[in-house]
């Protein structure tokens, strides 16, 4: 990317307000998480997906809800269950006795934020009915494409606890997962809020739209003009490469993991006021962007290494460029 292609200054901190209020907004409701939504924001603007892995009851389908009530959108939740079936996401065609022709009839994955909730309880078929439409974003029925609306974000939780009757989630769909994230307990001032909320009637149904989807789309295009120079692109190569030679693990991060840290970090820095990117943004995201993509060796999984624990490691040992600005 050319230097004179990224945002100018001024669109930069323009954007960076914008980012505030959305930020803001998702906020009242997504109480004392401020650097989750802002990763959340980070995944829709680099167009891309986030896996949700927390207990119940901490906010996960309020933090989408959330999203979709700011930007305007559409949201639709599918609850997965072992009897699922991939035709119950993406939609079916059916045969029109009064057209005497064949309709499509989309299914609930056609919306600009989708909740997959506990992907992991559906089948390996049904979960892999998400795998085209998360990354061609066009969903192929009968041999037809249908396209899904723009922005689009999936957002699929997990829960880490009662694993009995759940199926995992293979390598190949977690690498389509842009970032996974935890939201995490409040602590106690912020639950405390979160109880009064309640009282209330607080939620995302209750949020004015900040902006709208066509303005989010022209942020995801702006997003991509952000400058990244040559040697934070050698610096992400790098930092992939460092995992798959890490002694303890089996599996590193693909290129397709590199690239998805360079695109976040894109649209990280944007949020942050800035044209252009600089180290720190991929030392932030490296965690949330390459965790979920290792696969540990045996040994290091029987010692309780974690994958956070590598990648800080990682973190420390591959030397930083110093890079120009725009």
């Amino acid at each position: 990317m050319q230097r004179n292609d990224a945002p100018s200054p001024e669109e930069a901190a323009n954007f960076a307000a914008f980012a505030n209020r959305l930020g803001y907004a998702i906020g009242s409701v997504v109480l004392g998480k401020a650097p989750v939504v802002r990763l959340a924001l980070t995944a829709l603007l680099a167009e891309g997906h986030l896996l949700v892995e927390d207990v119940p009851g901490v906010g996960k389908t309020t933090l989408a809800r959330a999203i979709a009530a700011v930007v305007q959108g559409a949201w639709r939740r599918i609850q997965f269950t072992p009897d699922l079936l991939p035709s119950d996401v993406t939609g079916v065609t059916i045969f029109n006795q009064a057209t005497r022709g064949f309709e499509f009839h989309p299914g609930p994955v056609f919306a600009n934020i989708v909740i997959a909730d506990e992907i992991n309880r559906a089948s390996p078929k049904t979960q892999s009915a998400l795998l085209e439409v998360m990354e061609e974003r066009y969903v192929t029925v009968d041999g037809v494409r249908h396209p899904v609306p723009r922005p689009f974000l999936v957002v699929a939780t997990q829960n880490p606890v009662e694993m009995d009757g759940t199926y995992r989630l293979p390598e190949a769909q977690l690498d389509r997962f842009l970032m996974k994230l935890s939201v995490g307990y409040p602590d106690e001032a912020v639950e405390i809020d979160v109880l009064r909320g309640a009282a209330a009637g607080r939620s995302p149904d209750q949020l004015e739209p900040v902006t709208d989807t066509s303005a989010i789309a022209q942020a995801i295009e702006l997003g991509r003009r952000v400058y990244l120079a040559d040697p934070l692109y050698t610096y992400a190569v790098r930092l992939a490469a460092a995992t798959r030679n890490h002694p303890h693990v089996r599996v590193g991060v693909s290129p397709r993991g590199a690239i998805a840290l360079t695109k976040a970090a894109s649209a990280y820095a944007l949020l942050d006021g800035r044209n252009y990117v600089v180290p720190e943004d991929l030392q932030v995201l490296i965690e949330p962007v390459f965790a979920h993509r290792l696969l540990l060796s045996p040994d290091s999984q029987l010692r309780g290494t974690t994958a956070e624990q590598i990648l800080a490691g990682v973190r420390e040992s591959v030397a930083v460029p110093a890079a120009q600005p725009v």
